[in-house]
């Protein structure tokens, strides 16, 4: 982990820069080994607080902690990154040149939408439906909603939101 602390993978972060190691080098290992020691302790932290701060007694994956209902984007990106689910990727230019998840801010307050996006011309639309349902299998069993909707275009999305009578503080 760099200074700047752990951030999850939303799906626009950078593809790997110029000069890493190549894909399925022993340095690419270990730096995928230790990106997924990272998720997983700031999964485990997740739920450490989720533990702490919820009803007593209570499931920690049954609702999400308020710190997540105050920062869905970065909430859901944590949950599919631990879930193993791949994100996508963008180069310097914007580029998309990964297929994978992205997740943005929902278009009410409190919640996020994730997209399966690629390259252009890539698999993104003919995985989109069993990739996204996916996703959301990932995130119920952690209290979240997950709404597979059709957008422009006919690209489906999930609208996640927290569940009914919970929303940001």
């Amino acid at each position: 982990m760099t200074g700047a602390g752990f951030e999850a993978a939303t799906g626009d972060g950078p593809a790997p820069a110029e000069g890493t190691p190549a894909e399925g080098t022993p340095a690419d290992e270990a730096s995928a080994q230790r990106r997924a020691a990272e998720v997983r302790v700031a999964f485990e932290g997740m739920l450490q607080i989720r533990r702490l701060t919820g009803p007593r007694g209570g499931d920690p994956g049954a609702v999400p902690a308020a710190w997540e209902l105050n920062q869905p984007v970065r909430a859901v990106a944590l949950a599919l990154e631990a879930a193993g689910i791949t994100p996508s990727a963008v180069d310097a230019e914007g580029r998309r040149v990964r297929t994978g998840y992205r997740v943005t801010a929902g278009e009410r307050p409190g919640t996020a939408r994730v997209e399966w996006l690629g390259p252009p011309g890539g698999k993104a639309v003919r995985e989109e439906e069993a990739a996204l349902s996916a996703c959301a299998r990932a995130l119920d069993p952690l209290g979240w909603e997950a709404l597979l909707y059709r957008g422009p275009r006919k690209r489906r999305f999930l609208e996640v939101e927290p569940p009914h009578g919970h929303g940001p503080a």
